[in-house]
């Protein structure tokens, strides 16, 4: 699809873009447009170091029992509205 493109398509591009949004906003568009990407390559990287290194490890501690006199105490679940009473 992009094959074609040349030079020339690019130049006529660009003067459509500044005719659009005009010379003076073209400056905080990058930027705007750059503070993006930088945000997005953050998030994808932060992302990417959430998953564990080892796939199986996270399989087999999942699979390990839990001794029941060290598990954590079940949530109780509240009836109440903003008073924040709960059942006895």
């Amino acid at each position: 699809m992009l094959q074609n493109l040349t030079g020339w398509h690019a130049l006529v591009i660009l003067a459509v873009i500044v005719l659009i949004f005009g010379a003076a906003k073209l400056p905080a568009l990058a930027r705007s447009v750059g503070q993006s990407m930088r945000i997005l390559k953050d998030e994808v990287r932060e992302n990417a170091d959430d998953t564990p290194a080892q796939p199986g490890v996270a399989s087999v501690a999942a699979s390990v029992p839990i001794d029941p006199a060290r598990a954590p105490a079940p949530a109780v679940p509240t009836t109440a509205g903003a008073g924040g009473v709960r059942p006895s």
